[in-house]
Formats: C-alpha cells, structure tokens, sequence
C-alpha cells in the first residue's frame, strides 16, 4: 500500500469511520489477495472516501489527468498526492484519450491491486438505480478479475449533489459487499460484456434495494 494512501487511511479513513461509525456487511467477501473491481451504485462524492476507509486493502481510485500535470507549487503538490495515493490519470473525451483510463487500469488489476468502478458513470440524479454502462465489464474481462458488487446506502445524506463537504451526523451510511463475480473465461464481445454489465447491476440492487431504472442516468448538468 502507498505510503500516503496509509496516512490517509489513519487521518481521513479514521475521521469518516469515527464521524459517521457506517455500518459495513460482506467484508469477507473482499479477497486479501489479487486484483479486483469494486462496481458500486453511486450516490454521493462520500461513496469513494467510506469505500476507501473500510476496505483494509489498497484501491487506485481515477483521478483526472489535469491533476497530473499542473504547475507550480499548487500543482506540483496535486501531482505528488496523486502519485502518493496510487490513482489513475483518466484524460476527458472521448475515442483514445478516454481508452487510457483502462489502458492504465488494467496492468494495475493484473499486478494484484483493485480498482473501483461506478457502472452508472454519474451519481444517481434522484436516488434511484440507473442502468450500467459496459465498461466495468470490459475492464474486468481483460484484466481477468472478478467483480465485487458494492451496495452503498446514505451517503446522499451525507453530501448531497452541490454540497461540497461531508455534513457531520447527518444519516446512517451502509456499505454492503457482494459475492465477487468471477470473470475468467468471459467472452468480450457487446453481447457478452452487456449481460455481465446487467448481472452485476442486479447484484448491486440485491444490496441497495434501490429503484431500477433500464435506461442510463443523465449526464449531471453544469451550474
């Protein structure tokens, strides 16, 4: 585990478990061992800082490529920390500059370390449970990994959309872990990559017991 990812564990970590005291279930089913995909719904900002603070293994959370590269003192502390914690530089757009975030993620995955994915790409607009886009699939597949369903509850009470910090003592937050989905021997193909997508969606509304939505949520809009 990166040495600030630890720090920020005992300082950041331990200030969200302490605050918010989060109810955790199905920590067994997190391997101590080897890469794999946490895919979760997606609620809140909070959702990667509790999933970060009670899983004991190291995740490369994605970072924008931007914070890679700026200048400066600001700049080159941002880059140091994102270096420091082990994140993955996803560039905006789409076509290639997109591809890299997986090109990055995936020899991460085979190298043993886990990455999460939120299948909705965008927090959920109304707290309900959007369809998944196939790109966890995808990754999972040519990384051969499995997937772990993750079901986060209460952390849009937490931080609300538009809110820019947690709010102390506001909800309950659980956070529920799947049986992991095994991916070894998987076809890549659309059709084969869709009906995984669709399986760990369902597993992840197993969890949550959220409304489910079959269409993609929509892109949030910029203020």
């Amino acid at each position: 585990m990166p040495l600030l990812y630890s720090i920020g564990k005992v300082t950041v970590g331990h200030a969200m478990t302490l605050g918010w005291r989060p109810h955790v279930e199905g920590l067994e089913n997190i391997p101590r061992t080897g890469g794999a995909i946490f895919a979760g719904n997606h609620l809140s900002v909070a959702d990667e800082l509790f999933l970060g603070a009670v899983v004991p293994r190291h995740i490369a959370f994605w970072a924008k490529a931007e914070y890679f590269r700026g200048g400066g003192i600001g700049g080159n502390i941002t880059k140091f920390v994102m270096h420091g914690l082990g994140a993955i530089k996803v560039e905006r757009g789409g076509g290639r500059a997109a591809l890299t975030a997986f090109d990055g993620a995936i020899p991460v995955l085979k190298a043993g370390d886990m990455v999460a994915v939120y299948p909705e790409g965008t927090r959920s607009p109304d707290g309900r449970l959007y369809r998944g886009r196939t790109g966890v699939a995808r990754l999972a597949v040519a990384a051969g990994v499995p997937i772990i369903p993750v079901g986060m509850l209460g952390t849009d009470k937490v931080q609300p959309i538009g809110q820019r910090f947690p709010r102390p003592g506001k909800g309950q937050v659980t956070i529920k872990f799947g049986t992991p989905i095994p991916t070894v021997g998987r076809s890549d193909d659309r059709t084969a990559l869709r009906a995984l997508t669709d399986e760990v969606m369902a597993e992840i509304q197993k969890l949550t017991g959220q409304e489910y939505v079959p269409r993609y949520a929509p892109p949030r809009q910029s203020s």
